[in-house]
């Protein structure tokens, strides 16, 4: 995913680069001689709160859900599983945008809790009494 236009959040989103702070450094773990050398370890930041691509409902709705992620209305995703910068990059975008993706996503229809039927509870009472008598069956003759 290239930001060089921007980063497309949802079709109707785009968060314009200036926005989006980079940073590079050397990344542990594998990559043979080049770890020590390579700055493929990139974090992006994105600033929630002071963002002009978002209106005041997204704004809110985003700090509200990533409010523990987030660091002075910043969010910052990491990426480091790649041995070359650029596909950090690509990968640190797909997270951010798919972080701000689901926070930005309306919130699920409350469930309206209905009451049982006649005829649900008529043949949850019968299937009790059956129960019932099969245990009855069960017990040794009373004489």
């Amino acid at each position: 995913m290239r930001v060089e236009a921007g980063l497309r959040v949802t079709p109707g989103l785009l968060i314009p680069p200036g926005e989006l702070s980079w940073r590079f450094s050397r990344a542990s773990g594998p990559g043979g001689q080049g770890v020590n050398t390579t700055d493929s370890r990139v974090e992006l930041t994105f600033d929630v709160a002071n963002s002009g691509a978002l209106n005041a409902d997204q704004r809110d709705r985003v700090l509200q859900r990533l409010g523990s992620r987030l660091v002075d209305g910043r969010v910052t995703v990491v990426a480091t599983e790649h041995r070359s910068q650029l596909r950090n990059r690509d990968a640190a975008a797909v997270r951010l945008a798919q972080l701000l993706r689901s926070a930005l996503a309306p919130p699920a229809r409350l469930r309206r809790p209905t009451a049982p039927t006649p005829g649900s509870r008529r043949r949850r009472l019968e299937a009790k009494t059956r129960r019932a008598q099969i245990k009855t069956m069960r017990r040794p003759p009373t004489d």
